[in-house]
C-alpha cells in the first residue's frame, strides 16, 4: 500500500513538472553520444540498421572491435532494436521511467524460496529462488541434478527490490533459468547475526555465495545480472575474481560507475532524498545493536549518502574498533568497483541510457574509454530509459533491457562453444596453435586466497540448519 501511495505521488509531481522537465532536457538529450575513433566501427554497424529513426530514438553499441562484438550484433536483435516512444508518451520523461521501474506495483506470478546462507564469520545471506507456483510449493528446494542455468541476480545496494527485478525472474524463468536474488546482510529482512554489514565494494559475501551456488548447481552454468548500484558489487566480484569467478557472462543495468564520485555529488535532489530516507529506514531497526559500532547519532543525522557511507565505514563513525577504519580516500580504495577492472575476464554487457536521473550525465559518468579500449565490456546505450525504466509504448512481457540482456547470453554461450568446436577441430587437425581466439577461461578457484581458507565442506554443512 505504501508503495502505491509513494508511486501515485511521485507520479502527479512528475506530472507537474514534465512541461519544464521537457523544455530542460530537450536540448540536452536531443543527440546520441558518439563512440570514440576505436569502436567507430561498430557503432556504424548497429545504427546502419536503425534508417529512418529519429535521434529520439538512437541506440549504439560501443565496444572495441572484435570477432565477438560481431557476432552480437549478428545475432542479439535487441541491439539493433531502438526503444520506440512517441515523443507526447510519458515514457519519454527519464524520472517517470524510473519511478516506474523502481516503485510501480507489479502483480508477480513468481514466488520465491529462501535459503538463509551462514558464511566463514557466522553472518547470514539470503538467496531467494525464484519458481513459478503457489506460495505453498515455497518448502520446494531446486535441484542439484538440474542443468538448467543460474541467473544470479543482485538488487542495487539499498537492497530494495523493484518491480525491475521482479520482471526480470519473470522473463528469465521463461527462458528457462534459474533466477536466484542475491539478498546482503540485514537486507530484504535477512537477518543480522554480526555486528557488520557489507562494505559498497566488498565482494567476500558474494564470493562465498556463488561457491555455494555452484555447490547446488554443479551441472548448470552461471550469469550475474546486477541492478544500478549493485553494478558495483558485480564488477568488484568479476575483478577480484577475474578467470576464476565461476561466471560465463554478465550484464549491469543502469549501472554507476564512478562511484565515489556519485556519493559526494549525489543525483537529482528528489531521488537522493528518497535513498537517504529509505536508507535510514532501512538501518532504524538495527538502531540498538549498531550502536556499538558507530556514532548512531551521527548516523541517523546525515542529510546525504556520502555522510550515512562516512558514518558507517569510515573512522569519523567508528567507535573502539579499527575494522574499516581509514579516510574516504581510504575506504574508496578498497570498495571503488573499478579498481580490478581490468582483471575482469568474461563478457560484461552494460544498459545505460543518456537520460538517467540517477546516475548523472553521461559525459561525466560513464567511462567510454573502458569500453573502447576492452575487449570484454560493451556498452549498449540508449537515448531515453531513465534508471532502470527502458518502457516502451510497444512493450511485450518482456522489458527490452532484458530482452537484450537474455539474448546477450545466449549469444556469448553460442560464440564460445563454437570456438570451442573449432579448436576441437583444428586439434584434429594438427592445427592448435593457429588461429587467435576469444580468451574465455573458467577454473574452479579464485585468483586470490579468499578470506577463509578452511575446506568449503567444512564451513557450509547443508545437512544442518544453516538454511531453510
Amino acid at each position: 500500500m505504501l508503495e502505491w501511495i509513494g508511486a501515485a505521488c511521485f507520479m502527479v509531481l512528475m506530472a507537474m513538472l514534465w512541461p519544464v522537465v521537457k523544455c530542460i532536457g530537450a536540448e540536452s538529450h536531443s543527440t546520441l553520444l558518439l563512440p570514440r575513433r576505436e569502436s567507430k566501427r561498430s557503432a556504424e554497424r548497429c545504427d546502419s540498421k536503425l534508417e529512418g529513426q529519429g535521434e529520439s530514438d538512437a541506440l549504439a553499441l560501443i565496444c572495441k572491435p572484435s570477432a565477438l562484438a560481431n557476432y552480437l550484433l549478428k545475432h542479439c536483435m535487441s541491439f539493433c532494436k531502438s526503444l520506440s516512444i512517441p515523443k507526447w508518451n510519458w515514457r519519454m520523461s527519464s524520472s517517470l521511467q524510473t519511478v516506474f521501474g523502481a516503485l510501480w506495483p507489479f502483480d508477480c506470478p513468481v514466488h520465491f524460496i529462501r535459503d538463509h546462507l551462514q558464511l566463514s564469520d557466522d553472518g547470514l545471506v539470503a538467496l531467494d529462488w525464484a519458481v513459478v507456483g503457489a506460495a505453498h510449493h515455497k518448502r520446494r528446494r531446486t535441484s542439484s541434478n538440474s542443468t538448467s542455468p543460474v541467473l544470479l541476480i543482485i538488487p542495487n545496494s539499498f537492497g530494495k527490490i523493484t518491480r525491475n527485478v521482479l520482471k526480470l525472474c519473470e522473463a528469465a524463468l521463461s527462458h528457462g533459468y534459474l533466477p536466484v536474488i542475491f539478498n546482503r546482510r540485514s537486507q530484504n529482512g535477512t537477518p543480522l547475526c554480526t555486528v557488520k554489514l557489507q562494505q559498497f565494494g566488498d565482494p567476500t559475501d558474494l564470493r562465498e555465495a556463488v561457491r555455494y551456488i555452484r555447490y547446488r548447481q554443479p551441472a548448470g552454468q552461471i550469469y550475474a545480472v546486477s541492478e544500478s548500484t549493485g553494478s558495483g558489487l558485480l564488477l568488484s566480484y568479476l575483478g577480484e575474481c577475474g578467470s576464476s569467478s565461476y561466471v560465463t557472462a554478465a550484464a549491469c543495468l543502469s549501472p554507476v560507475f564512478r562511484c565515489q564520485s556519485w556519493f559526494e555529488s549525489g543525483s537529482t535532489w528528489p531521488f537522493h532524498w528518497a535513498l537517504v530516507l529509505y536508507q535510514k529506514i532501512c538501518l532504524s531497526r538495527y538502531k540498538t545493536v549498531l550502536g556499538e559500532l558507530v556514532h548512531t547519532d551521527s548516523l541517523f543525522s546525515s542529510c546525504s549518502l556520502k555522510a550515512m557511507e562516512e558514518a558507517l565505514f569510515c573512522h569519523s563513525g567508528l567507535k573502539g574498533t579499527t575494522e574499516g577504519a581509514g579516510s574516504w580516500e581510504a575506504y574508496w580504495e578498497r570498495n571503488d568497483p573499478l579498481r580490478d577492472i581490468d582483471e575482469v575476464a568474461i563478457p560484461v554487457l552494460c544498459v545505460c541510457s543518456q537520460d538517467d536521473p540517477i546516475r548523472g550525465e553521461p559525459q561525466a559518468t560513464v567511462p567510454l574509454e573502458l569500453f573502447e579500449s576492452n575487449p570484454h565490456f560493451f556498452l549498449l546505450l540508449t537515448a531515453h530509459g531513465g534508471h532502470c525504466g527502458f518502457s516502451t509504448s510497444d512493450e511485450g512481457p518482456i522489458v527490452w533491457s532484458h530482452q537484450a540482456v537474455l539474448e546477450f547470453f545466449r549469444a556469448t554461450t553460442d560464440f564460445f562453444a563454437a570456438e570451442e568446436r573449432s579448436k576441437l577441430a583444428a586439434r584434429r587437425r594438427g592445427l592448435s596453435g593457429a588461429g587467435k581466439t576469444f580468451r574465455h577461461r573458467s577454473v574452479s578457484t579464485c585468483k586470490r586466497l579468499p578470506v577463509c581458507s578452511h575446506n568449503i565442506h567444512a564451513i557450509y554443512n547443508w545437512q544442518r540448519s544453516y538454511t531453510r
